[in-house]
């Protein structure tokens, strides 16, 4: 039985946190997050009243912060399985027909790795408009090339194994092959990169709310939390600690997670016996 890494094991701690916090937004919060505003408390430092202090317009934080939870892993689940089926599909088909589409794909990919994905997304933003479906999109279409390039090496790797081989013999068609065969066996890499990819795209949803251009106020997004506060940074740090703070622990974790999901289905790893 392979052995437990401590990455997976902490990784899989705050994944569990955010998801719960998330689904149990409404129990967990103390305060309405957007309708609960009060001016005659605004910017008030952590208390018993508000746990983690209030914004500007009076609105309790720690509040904010859990509602936040919500559309951050929800951003960051629906644009990696955008991701990971464009990647997924184009590597897949790429590997297996090789040739002109295998160029094609592989020239595709080698331009999206050139652009930084803020700044591609930020490019099809600013067209779009702002908005969590315009987000989406962006982000959706801007970050599938490691997806592609991890199932095309794969595909080439398994190409050459004895049961694809014997697939062939027996006459299985290409579309059998693809879906029944190689795909299966891809499953573990693929795990692996679209769990990281969650954390990423996280980030991502950040950088465009603190920019304007994601989510649209006054809706509790974690990098618009951080935009409203820059403006108060050395008065009421409480503003932008706390979303931060919110920000690194949830893309820690999914990075953990998928670095411990690595090792423990990587085939070459060491067996313990127990």
């Amino acid at each position: 039985m392979k052995k437990v890494s401590l990455n997976l094991i902490v990784g899989v701690i705050l994944f569990v946190i955010v998801v719960v916090t998330a689904i149990f937004a409404p129990l967990i919060a103390t305060h309405d997050p957007i309708l609960d505003a009060n001016l005659m408390y605004a910017e008030e430092p952590p208390s018993k009243m508000f746990l983690l202090g209030t914004d500007e317009q009076g609105r309790d934080i720690f509040s904010r912060i859990v509602y936040g939870a919500r559309i951050s892993l929800m951003i960051g689940l629906v644009v990696q399985m955008m991701n990971t089926f464009i990647g997924v599909s184009l590597g897949l088909s790429a590997g297996y027909v090789g040739g002109w589409w295998d160029e094609i794909v592989m020239g595709m990919t080698g331009l999206i790795l050139s652009i930084p994905t803020v700044v591609f997304a930020l490019a099809l933003m600013s067209v779009l408009g702002p908005g969590i479906g315009s987000l989406l999109i962006a982000l959706g279409m801007t970050d599938w090339a490691y997806s592609c390039r991890i199932s095309r090496a794969q595909v080439l790797s398994l190409k050459s194994q004895n049961y694809i081989q014997a697939s062939y013999t027996l006459g299985f068609g290409n579309l059998h092959i693809m879906f029944k065969e190689l795909l299966p066996n891809m499953i573990g890499p693929i795990i692996v990169i679209a769990t990281m990819g969650i954390g990423s795209a996280i980030m991502a949803e950040a950088a465009l709310s603190f920019l304007g251009l994601g989510v649209v106020p006054p809706a509790p997004s974690w990098g618009a939390m951080l935009a409203k506060a820059r403006e108060q940074l050395l008065f009421s740090p409480w503003l932008s600690v706390f979303p931060g703070l919110a920000i690194f622990i949830t893309v820690l974790g999914f990075n953990l997670l998928g670095d411990g999901l690595r090792d423990f289905l990587d085939p070459h790893g060491k067996a313990k016996k127990t």
